[in-house]
């Protein structure tokens, strides 16, 4: 089953650590997504919207998101 939520917190929720630390998950590059994708995304909520963010921008459905950013 699908969460909500988690799309919402993909425009809300700030990168904890690391070279994009501070930025907004939504607005992380997509090679960095790649890059955590082959590494392995993190434990928790953060590697759960990482990944899906990863599977977003993969698939070509940012648009998703666009409308939730203005919320």
């Amino acid at each position: 089953m699908f969460d909500k939520n988690i799309l919402l917190d993909l425009v809300k929720t700030r990168m904890p650590y690391g070279k994009y630390k501070g930025r907004v998950i939504c607005d992380l590059p997509e090679f960095y997504l790649a890059w955590y994708h082959q590494k392995g995304f993190p434990e928790g909520k953060i590697g759960i919207l990482l990944g899906t963010l990863y599977e977003i921008k993969l698939n070509g459905l940012e648009y998703l998101l666009k409308e939730l950013r203005k919320l």
